[in-house]
């Protein structure tokens, strides 16, 4: 290890350069009991722009009784003008949609679920009423010009149901790319996937016409699997992967789920492999450093914890 970074030895059949979609903003904060001032979210989203991540889904307009964290959505996004990132946001619904498109928002993303069960606990819906839900949602989206993601939970397990059958997974996926997704994101909400089922979901979904260029991964590390499920989804050609800064987040509706993969543990491997990612990995840990000081407590990421020493970028 050379200044706090691994050596880098590529892998074959991997690829070049790696997309990572930050969920920090949103996911991670989401289920934070301490309700951080919106002043720190949108520094917390400069710092992560100022890291070299691209992507940073900044916030979601759900109705502020469901998630009273993100109910700032509004004082949040002007704040955030003139970014050059990509600042995508989660929308529930029709209305949540016009609140996003009102600030001039040019991304979204719709959250659905593979099972029955989540589906009720976390949409009150079906899995098909919820895309039914979501249809005039995209259609509207995508009429403005607005690009689309899909997040799809419980690709890979659900608490009440146990093993979801990946042609169920596919069914639904393939719902959500047909009301017009542009980017469908697999979700282990649980983190019980492992790698031979990441690697048999992947190849299902391309048979089925869902190729890699339109998926990403989001994986939780409930069992210290998600780095092994990231590299296997890699291996079969997927280029962008979800994670959140400092390891923050879970799912409010599933207790058994941990934290999201930390961004750090991501960028670390990443660039031991030689995939390229365009972040600075001193000013990320420097920055879920100083997240983790506004929360206070310390970041559960291993590699924040192992740097966090040494860099020279820690700003208090």
């Amino acid at each position: 290890m050379i200044e706090g970074l691994p050596m880098r030895v590529p892998a074959p059949d991997l690829p070049a350069r790696v997309r990572i979609h930050e969920v920090g903003p949103r996911d991670g904060l989401q289920n934070e009991a301490m309700v951080v001032p919106v002043e720190v979210k949108a520094d917390f989203i400069k710092r992560l722009a100022e890291a070299g991540l691209d992507t940073i889904e900044a916030t979601s307009f759900v109705h502020p009784k469901w998630v009273p964290q993100l109910a700032d959505a509004e004082r949040l996004m002007p704040m955030l003008e003139g970014m050059a990132a990509r600042l995508p946001v989660l929308v529930p619904n029709e209305r949540g949609l016009e609140r996003a498109l009102a600030l001039g928002v040019r991304e979204i993303a719709v959250f659905g679920s593979a099972t029955e069960s989540f589906a009720k606990a976390n949409l009150n819906r079906s899995v098909d009423e919820s895309i039914a839900m979501f249809a005039p949602v995209v259609a509207k989206a995508r009429d403005a010009g607005v690009r689309v993601r899909g997040y799809l939970s419980m690709c890979f397990g659900d608490p009440w149901e146990g093993a979801v059958p990946i042609a169920q997974v596919v069914r639904v996926s393939r719902s959500l790319m047909d009301i017009g997704c542009d980017e469908l994101s697999l979700g282990d909400t649980i983190g019980v996937a492992t790698p031979g089922h990441v690697f048999e979901l992947l190849s299902a979904l391309g048979e089925s016409g869902i190729h890699t260029d339109h998926l990403g991964v989001h994986f939780h590390d409930t069992y210290g699997q998600a780095l092994a499920n990231t590299l296997a989804a890699l291996q079969h050609g997927v280029t962008t992967v979800d994670s959140s800064a400092g390891g923050l987040g879970g799912c409010p509706y599933a207790k058994s789920a941990t934290g999201n993969l930390a961004t750090e543990d991501l960028v670390w491997m990443l660039h031991g492999l030689g995939i390229e990612t365009g972040v600075d990995l001193g000013r990320l840990t420097a920055t879920s450093v100083w997240m983790a000081a506004h929360l206070g407590r310390p970041s559960p990421s291993r590699t924040v914890r192992a740097l966090s020493g040494t860099t020279s970028h820690q700003e208090q």
